[in-house]
């Protein structure tokens, strides 16, 4: 399939999203809009003047003058990079099509400036759409996504565990599972969560047994009688470690968990996707 010019105006016009879709995408728009300078802005290879054929997702996208788009980009390889889409919302533009969220990408872009040129996109397929509360639970990933990772930070282990959710929701795979893992996962791959196996005041194993509080900034402790911090048990942790969510308890004590943590490292931001799951599904 050839890749799509960046300034190319022929084509069909895309079809529209739904009213749904069109809601969540503005929350994500406006989140975006106001946490992408929230995160630490670190950058671990200079800016590179052209790229090309590079794999990513959109995660979310805002208008830019007349006929443009600010696109906010999940890339292997390169992180989370904010493009310009040139001609994007000119009705007969063909990147109305390709630069839909949760579609595989491969993109090419230049400049050197945070915000640079998208060249051409295309669309490379191998995912199931998402569907239902599957959508939902997709934006809420990208939403997670646009608030805690910085830009210009490369992740491709995180970039390839998303991939490995977005498949998981489209096969309908348990969503609460799949979503403890993904938020697990983004915390280590950012470097704010460490081992759940060790009790960190006295780097003794964590005992399947006991009762143990979980410091946003340490890690493990056992609890305590004054502890306002959610308390779970030594099991739910070693259980969580291993990505094992079969056990109902583990199930329920980590949704606190993971809730308390989140919020932590949000720094009282709220998570709007989030809310709506919970109130849909109590997620």
């Amino acid at each position: 399939m050839s890749a799509i010019i960046a300034d190319d105006t022929a084509g069909e016009v895309a079809m529209q999203p739904t009213v749904v879709e069109d809601e969540l995408i503005a929350v994500i728009g406006e989140a975006g809009g106001a946490a992408a300078s929230s995160p630490p802005k670190r950058r671990a290879r200079p800016l590179d003047t052209r790229v090309t054929g590079q794999p990513g997702f959109v995660l979310h996208s805002y208008p830019h003058r007349e006929t443009s788009l600010i696109i906010d980009v999940f890339s292997r390889d390169y992180g989370r990079i904010a493009l310009v889409a040139k001609g994007a919302k000119r009705p007969l533009s063909k990147l109305r099509g390709v630069l839909q969220t949760f579609q595989p990408l491969s993109l090419s872009w230049s400049g050197k400036s945070e915000i640079r040129t998208l060249i051409a996109a295309e669309w490379v397929g191998g995912l199931l759409p998402l569907e239902k509360s599957a959508l939902l639970c997709g934006f809420y990933l990208n939403e997670l996504l646009v608030k805690l990772v910085a830009r210009d930070d490369p992740h491709a282990a995180l970039f390839d565990h998303y991939v490995t959710t977005l498949n998981q929701l489209a096969h309908q795979e348990p969503a609460p599972i799949v979503l403890r893992q993904f938020e697990r996962a983004l915390l280590k791959q950012t470097g704010v969560a460490g081992d759940f196996t060790r009790c960190t005041s006295s780097r003794q194993a964590v005992d399947p047994a006991e009762n143990y509080v979980v410091d946003p900034e340490r890690g493990p402790r056992l609890a305590r009688a004054a502890d306002s911090w959610p308390r779970v048990s030594g099991k739910t942790l070693l259980d969580m470690e291993r990505e094992d969510y079969s056990d109902v308890v583990t199930q329920a004590q980590s949704k606190v968990l993971m809730r308390f943590l989140l919020a932590h490292h949000l720094g009282g931001a709220p998570l709007n996707t989030r809310q709506i799951l919970i109130d849909l599904m109590q997620l």
